[in-house]
């Protein structure tokens, strides 16, 4: 029954317009050669900085200036925007969903009636 209720609460999630909306967003983003060569290269730089930093290094002035250009440069792009945008908008509906679910798990534990339905 739990499993058929997760697998339905999902689907209904795939639907949402939420959903939806973050994926063209993420579409489009990924289309957008530009945004994606300067994600790609954050990502490297965010890496490399990693590793330094477990090495007991501190990454250097260079890759921290390259990141906040690299950084400036894609905030203001309109497909990382409309991202951006998406994805806040999916993280608050399913921020909801967990509180409708945190609130059914309330009133379920507090029932004295087992229902299977």
């Amino acid at each position: 029954m739990l499993e058929q209720k997760g697998k339905d609460l999902g689907r209904l999630i795939g639907q949402s317009s939420e959903y939806q909306a973050l994926k063209r967003a993420n579409e489009s983003l990924n289309d957008d050669r530009e945004a994606v060569t300067i994600l790609r290269r954050m990502e490297e730089l965010r890496g490399a900085a990693q590793s330094m930093i477990e090495r007991g290094e501190q990454p250097t002035a260079a890759m921290e200036q390259e990141l906040d250009d690299l950084l400036s440069k894609v905030q203001v792009n309109p497909a990382y925007q409309r991202a951006l945008v998406a994805q806040s908008n999916f993280d608050k509906l399913m921020m909801q969903v967990n509180t409708w679910i945190s609130e059914g798990i309330r009133s379920g534990a507090a029932s004295p009636i087992i229902t299977l339905g």
